[in-house]
């Protein structure tokens, strides 16, 4: 009978309805939180079979509908672990399920996320605000290279950072054509400071020595336990026919009498008319300096390519360095952890250094929308979403969080259809009702 049939299909209208409340109900609760889709609702009409012209409406069928692939704004936060998904992508995480030797098991199966709150807990791991821990590939902090294929839950070391003895020194510098100090005159010290002589300069020279040769910089270096020691260069033009400079360095600082205060490096600099350098071929390797006490030996000095020059320059009372640096450092403490526009999470130490640790993987989908939701923002896959694909095209953003995709007015506007509807839905019930006590009432 059609009435009959008007009520059901009037019920599975309130049901619908009802799904569609919950939907945005869950919707307007998640409008908040990090990382969330929003799930909207689909309605589907169910025909009974029968001949065209005896065909009904039928009843309606409530199905929810995920929108993972549906971008959330991305707002910029002052925590540098925090990363937003900007495009394609979710993180891969791992869920915590036991503790072994105070350290944190995790499921077989991994996870994935738009959740991006991540911290770093006791323990060395970063964790978002739903619990999940990050996953990544290693990163050799040598050679910047990444290491292995398959992520594993990122876990940053905290101890110290070794120190580096100095190895390489690079000194590029312009020596002026027309020195103040003019050319040496070996003459005039107690020793031959001259490149293939004595190779020194007396603590009673110090002043012959300072008028006789320019500033030449200063760069600070490092033995293999980090310790630092102040180098100051100048230098001398010992030959000025033949345009040849040679380099010194501050050996002794407290030097006194006829003991060494300054070391020549033991090589004669020659430079061509055009201002460029002819001699030495290359860098200079093996060198050892003695500063204070502290000696640092098989160093080498290069000035890269055509970076020692001698060019007329105003500055005729000092060299005009542009690079005077060192390869060495001394250990450091970690004291911040950050993430690159490339994905690399980066631990900043006390010394300076700045290493790459991880790089964090992006998993796509062939079919996002056919992921299975788990609690705190966290997707399963399925037979239907495929298997994950490493490297999505979306791009990482450090200390940014992606906000849920939910739009209130939206929302709020699907909120009074829904409640119009579920309205018409109802009255088609008391009407129906209404008209069968009118069937009733023909038997009285």
């Amino acid at each position: 009978m059609g009435i009959y049939s008007a009520i059901s299909t009037a019920v599975s209208g309130l049901r619908a309805q009802s799904s569609a409340l919950e939907h945005i109900s869950g919707n307007i609760a998640n409008s908040q939180t990090i990382g969330y889709k929003r799930t909207e609702t689909n309605f589907v009409d169910l025909i009974p079979d029968a001949a065209p012209t005896r065909q009904a409406a039928g009843v309606v069928l409530a199905s929810s509908r995920a929108t993972n692939e549906v971008q959330g704004n991305i707002e910029s936060s002052d925590t540098d672990t925090y990363m937003a998904v900007n495009g394609d992508g979710f993180f891969v995480v791992s869920e915590k399920v036991g503790t072994a030797d105070s350290l944190p098991v995790f499921a077989d199966t991994d996870l994935y996320t738009r959740r991006g709150d991540f911290k770093l807990d006791k323990d060395g791991y970063l964790v978002n605000g739903a619990g999940y821990y990050l996953q990544g590939l290693a990163v050799d902090s040598t050679t910047g290279n990444v290491s292995g294929s398959v992520p594993t839950p990122i876990r940053i070391d905290n101890d110290f950072l070794p120190a580096e003895a100095t190895t390489q020194i690079t000194y590029r510098a312009n020596l002026p054509a027309s020195p103040a100090s003019g050319e040496m005159v070996p003459g005039d010290f107690a020793t031959d400071p001259t490149a293939g002589n004595d190779e020194y300069v007396t603590a009673d020279d110090q002043d012959t020595f300072i008028e006789q040769s320019i500033a030449g910089g200063a760069v600070t270096a490092y033995d293999a336990t980090g310790s630092s020691v102040n180098i100051q260069f100048r230098w001398a033009l010992t030959d000025d026919s033949t345009n040849t400079w040679n380099l010194f360095y501050l050996e002794d600082s407290d030097a006194t009498g006829a003991n060494a205060m300054w070391r020549n490096i033991g090589t004669d600099f020659e430079f061509g008319t055009d201002g460029q350098l002819t001699a030495p071929a290359g860098a200079l390797s093996g060198l050892s300096f003695t500063v204070d006490g502290m000696t640092l030996s098989g160093l080498t000095m290069t000035d890269g390519d055509g970076g020692l020059t001698q060019f007329a320059d105003v500055n005729t009372a000092s060299a005009g360095v542009t690079e005077l640096s060192q390869d060495g450092y001394p250990a450091g403490e970690l004291v911040g952890i950050s993430v690159s526009e490339t994905g690399r999470i980066i631990s900043t130490y006390s010394n300076g250094r700045q290493l790459e640790m991880a790089e964090v993987v992006l998993a796509g989908f062939n079919g996002d929308d056919a992921l299975r939701k788990r609690d705190g923002s966290a997707y399963l896959e399925t037979n239907e979403s495929g298997p994950p694909i490493y490297g999505a095209a979306g791009s990482i953003v450090g200390a940014a969080t992606e906000s849920s995709n939910t739009d209130l007015a939206d929302e709020f506007s699907k909120l009074i259809v829904t409640q119009q509807a579920y309205t018409a839905n109802s009255r088609v019930v008391t009407t129906s009702d209404e008209m069968l006590q009118e069937v009733l009432n023909i038997v009285r």
